[in-house]
């Protein structure tokens, strides 16, 4: 039977993965992405280029707000939604309006999916564990929230506050919702204009720039492809259980920041140096640094049959490979042009 899928932020880093995945492996279903376009790592011209001819793929370029406003007769079956603000330096220009826009998209699509009778997955955020114990982050811990006001954390609220507002509407309703938490992703297409690190090193590593690494570069982070994250969300679209939050991450892949400026000088055999800056010199004096995070994905992998299969170094040779066949204009737009 045809199922309509509706994707929120489907020309985003994530979205346009998830979009390549499901119009490959459900032919017969009607992939429909409504994308505003405010953070996307490309143009969804280029996007949809790249992916070439997908006849079950139809797009909104439109708010959730907006989109809600329609008059709209499609019946849908399931609901990814992804679209938010991105990345640590991504969110700073919304200083004050994170909490807003997230918990009224948040609200909206869970009245759809009640309309609907369709299946909510919502994609949180690893950063609502507040650095869990010592960086462990397990589903059945405290949400731990810094005494310390930021715009991250602003972020963090809002997406734990759209989790908890979900989770309790389901309490007293028929929706049908589950809760990720993805961790680190990375890989071909993400932008480093939002702050995101492997593509920032990446691209001063393909013209033999010192790579910036933040403070002493110690933070641990868990990087996860984003392929192995999309396989995460469509297993727990199809498999999890309703009203459970699971933790999609590759703690196999653990490793400082240092470490990480290591192993890209060496895969992609740069002849950069490192150094060691802070990051408000680059960002500004609104940005913080992410406590130490990794995940325990014990329970994606029990639960979902969720196999993450892509090394950290793997992961750094996809990017590369990726961005050194773009052409100057676009490496300079995906890493963002001050970089260099």
């Amino acid at each position: 039977m045809r199922r309509n899928i509706l994707v929120t932020g489907g020309f985003g880093f994530i979205g346009g993965h998830l979009i390549d995945y499901l119009t490959k492996h459900y032919p017969s279903d009607n992939i429909h992405v409504i994308d505003a376009l405010y953070s996307n790592p490309i143009p969804h011209e280029i996007l949809l280029n790249e992916l070439g001819a997908r006849n079950n793929l139809t797009y909104e370029i439109c708010t959730i707000e907006d989109y809600n406003k329609k008059q709209n007769n499609t019946k849908w079956d399931q609901i990814y939604h992804l679209a938010s603000v991105v990345g640590p330096a991504g969110v700073l220009k919304y200083a004050g309006d994170i909490i807003k826009s997230i918990v009224m998209d948040t609200y909206i699509l869970m009245d759809l999916a009640l309309k609907n009778n369709a299946r909510l997955l919502d994609v949180s955020t690893s950063e609502i564990y507040g650095g869990g114990q010592e960086g462990y982050c397990s589903e059945e811990f405290a949400k731990i929230i810094p005494p310390i006001t930021t715009i991250r954390l602003e972020y963090a609220i809002a997406k734990l506050a759209s989790e908890t507002a979900l989770l309790n509407k389901a309490k007293v309703s028929p929706l049908d919702v589950v809760i990720i938490r993805p961790f680190n992703i990375a890989g071909p297409r993400q932008s480093g204009v939002g702050g995101f690190v492997l593509p920032r090193f990446v691209f001063l590593s393909i013209y033999n720039n010192p790579l910036t690494v933040f403070g002493t570069g110690k933070q641990i982070r868990a990087f996860t492809h984003v392929e192995d994250i999309v396989k995460g969300l469509v297993l727990a679209m199809n498999k999890g259980k309703t009203m459970e939050s699971y933790n999609i991450g590759n703690p196999e892949n653990k490793i400082s920041i240092d470490e990480l400026a290591s192993k890209v000088i060496q895969l992609t055999g740069s002849s950069s140096s490192k150094i060691y800056i802070d990051p408000k010199d680059l960002y500004g004096h609104l940005y913080e640094e992410a406590n130490d995070k990794y995940p325990n994905a014990t329970k994606a992998i029990t639960e979902l049959d969720w196999t993450p299969e892509y090394t950290i170094d793997k992961i750094i040779e996809d990017t590369y490979n990726y961005m050194r066949n773009l052409d100057e204009q676009m490496l300079h737009d995906l890493a963002g042009g001050h970089l260099s």
